[in-house]
C-alpha cells in the first residue's frame, strides 16, 4: 500500500469482498505492469529507426557510386580527370614502396569513386544521406519546419493572391511539381531539359497541364501496346489469366 491508487483498491476490496474477479484483475494488472517509462521506450525506438535509416541510405548511396563507376561513360570521364590531376601517377611507385598490382588496382578504383562522388550530383532515392533527413532530426525540427511553412504560405497568399504578382521560375516549377504529385527529391532528379520543356509549355497553367497529362497517357499506352512483354501479358490474361483452372499435360 505504497501509493494512493493501491490504497483505494484495498479499501474497495474490504467494502466489496464479493467482487473477487475484479480484485484479481487489479492486483495482476499492477503486478505485471511494465516498469519502464513509455517516453524512454519511444525515444529508444526513434533512435533505432534513425540509425537504421542512416546506414540504409549510406548503403544505397554506395551502391549507386559502385554502379556509376562501372558505367563506361562516367568511368572514362573520372579516369581522365584523375590523370589530369596526377592522382593515378601516384599509385605507381617504384623501389621499396612498390606495391602489388592488386593494391594499385584497388587504390585506383577508390580514386575513381571519389571523383564520381565529387563530380556527380546523385539525386532521388540514392542521393548522399544527410543527418537532418533521419526521423529523429525530423521530429526535433518539426516545429521549425511548420513555422517556416506558415511564413512561406502567408507570403505566397500575400504576393500572388492579394497583390497579383506574376510567378517567377521557382514558383512556376513549384506549381508544376504539385500538379505532377511529385516530391521535391523526385522533381530534382529530373533532367534540366525536362524542366525547360515544362516551362516552355506553361504547365503551371492548369489547362495546359491537363493537355500535357493526356498526351503523356496516350504516349504511354502506345508504348505499352508495342512492348512485346505487355503483348505477352495481355495474351496470357485473355487466354488463361488468374483464377482460371487448366489441365495441360506436360
Amino acid at each position: 500500500l505504497q501509493d494512493e491508487e493501491t490504497r483505494k483498491d484495498y479499501d474497495y476490496m474490504l467494502d466489496h469482498p464479493e467482487e473477487y474477479y475484479r480484485h484479481y484483475y487489479h492486483y495482476y494488472s499492477r503486478r505485471l505492469a511494465p516498469k519502464v517509462d513509455v517516453t524512454i521506450v519511444i525515444l529508444v525506438t526513434v533512435c533505432a529507426i534513425s540509425v537504421f535509416q542512416f546506414f540504409s541510405w549510406w548503403s544505397s548511396y554506395n551502391e549507386a557510386i559502385n554502379y556509376l563507376a562501372s558505367v563506361p561513360k562516367y568511368r572514362i570521364q573520372a579516369t581522365e580527370i584523375a590523370r589530369q590531376q596526377g592522382l593515378l601517377n601516384k599509385t605507381k611507385e617504384k623501389g621499396k614502396n612498390r606495391r602489388s598490382k592488386e593494391e594499385i588496382r584497388e587504390e585506383e578504383e577508390e580514386i575513381i569513386k571519389d571523383i564520381i562522388k565529387n563530380k556527380i550530383d546523385i539525386k532521388g532515392g540514392y542521393q548522399k544521406p544527410k543527418i537532418y533527413d533521419i526521423l529523429l532530426f525530423q521530429i526535433l525540427l518539426a516545429p521549425f519546419y511548420w513555422c517556416k511553412y506558415i511564413v512561406w504560405y502567408c507570403s505566397w497568399i500575400y504576393c500572388f493572391t492579394i497583390k497579383g504578382q506574376e510567378y517567377g521560375v521557382e514558383q512556376k516549377l513549384y506549381i508544376i511539381r504539385r500538379y505532377m504529385k511529385m516530391s521535391q527529391s523526385q522533381f530534382d532528379s529530373l533532367e534540366d531539359h525536362q524542366k525547360e520543356t515544362f516551362l516552355e509549355r506553361q504547365l503551371w497553367i492548369r489547362e495546359n497541364y491537363e493537355v500535357y497529362k493526356r498526351e503523356q497517357e496516350e504516349e504511354l499506352k502506345k508504348k505499352m501496346a508495342m512492348d512485346p512483354r505487355w503483348k505477352r501479358y495481355r495474351r496470357w490474361m485473355k487466354n488463361e489469366g488468374p483464377g482460371r483452372l487448366t489441365f495441360i499435360d506436360d
